[in-house]
């Protein structure tokens, strides 16, 4: 009998060492050990995004640009680093939003609720407040204590990429093609340069509308102006709806990389779809979501909680 019961607690040891290895993150993660944790976040962003609507796309942005490198570990949210790589210096913004709420909860919670986590569950709060989609967010990921200029560089698909390059920089990721399509989709929201728009509205692109490509010319000049912003989504810019592959219809998406999706090509048909049909997007888009906030997660014993967003534990 003593015999059955120690290997029946060796199994019981055996299967919670497994699931920690397997980094199986949980949606009631925090219910325990901070249950403000997600109403304090989600507070923090509704402030954030009622008094800078362009916010929201930022801080989706954000946790975009963290998943893609290293996985979804905050580590674009260190000082220095990956914040200086090319697809992100000079763009990203919110890093003073999650630092606040980061504060507010060392205060409720102390050393709990991971920076990796604030941005997942703000980026889903980001969406909702904007009059996008809900999902359930899994939590539980820990912060990394690296991150990785290069990687950032190599694996974030850029604004001139080709519908291929696309769809191979998130396969990388284990997203496929119908993912990507629905992760497009954020640019229903926020805002772009116009060094990322220019060569299309002077000819570099023939597939643009003649007079959207002009409304744009008068705040992106051929030379100069390099920061200046235009809408993603010219119809609806701060409301999270569909109408960003609506506009893909009538060849007025704003960067070369929104146009290629619906171009005579092989997305073609789901970028219809989704024009179509908002609730076929909503729920491509929420489980795209998901999938990308599963990326490479540090869980368990791995990586650290911050203390602050933007360093390592001393």
């Amino acid at each position: 009998m003593a015999m059955g019961s120690a290997s029946c607690i060796s199994l019981v040891v055996l299967v919670a060492l497994a699931t920690a290895a397997s980094g199986q993150l949980s949606s009631t993660f925090y219910d325990t050990s901070c249950p403000r944790a997600l109403a304090t976040i989600k507070s923090g962003v509704a402030a954030a995004v009622s008094s800078d609507p362009r916010m929201g796309a930022s801080l989706l942005r954000l946790h975009f640009h963290d998943c893609f490198v290293q996985g979804c570990d905050a580590s674009v949210l260190l000082s220095g680093m990956e914040q200086n790589a090319g697809p992100n210096v000079g763009s990203l913004r919110g890093f003073s939003v999650i630092d606040s709420i980061k504060t507010q909860l060392e205060s409720i919670c102390k050393q709990t609720v991971s920076c990796a986590d604030i941005l997942t569950v703000a980026a889903r709060d980001s969406v909702v407040a904007l009059g996008g989609p809900s999902w359930t967010v899994p939590l539980g990921r820990r912060d990394s204590t690296t991150a990785s200029a290069s990687l950032a560089n190599s694996d974030l698909p850029g604004p001139g990429s080709s519908r291929s390059q696309l769809e191979a920089a998130f396969l990388k990721k284990n997203l496929n093609t119908v993912d990507m399509v629905a992760l497009s989709g954020a640019h229903t929201i926020g805002k772009a340069q116009c060094s990322n728009f220019r060569n299309r509205i002077y000819g570099g692109d023939t597939n643009i509308n003649t007079a959207f490509a002009t409304s744009l010319k008068a705040n992106c000049p051929q030379s100069g102006g390099n920061s200046n912003l235009a809408n993603l989504d010219t119809t609806t810019p701060n409301a999270f709806d569909n109408a960003y592959y609506t506009n893909l219809l009538s060849q007025k998406g704003l960067l070369h990389s929104d146009q290629v999706l619906f171009n005579n090509d092989t997305t073609d048909n789901t970028v219809r779809n989704f024009a179509s049909n908002a609730a076929a997007f909503s729920s491509a888009f929420t489980t795209a979501m998901i999938k990308m906030g599963n990326i490479a997660p540090l869980t368990g014993t791995q990586g650290q909680i911050r203390l602050s967003c933007s360093k390592v534990n001393s």
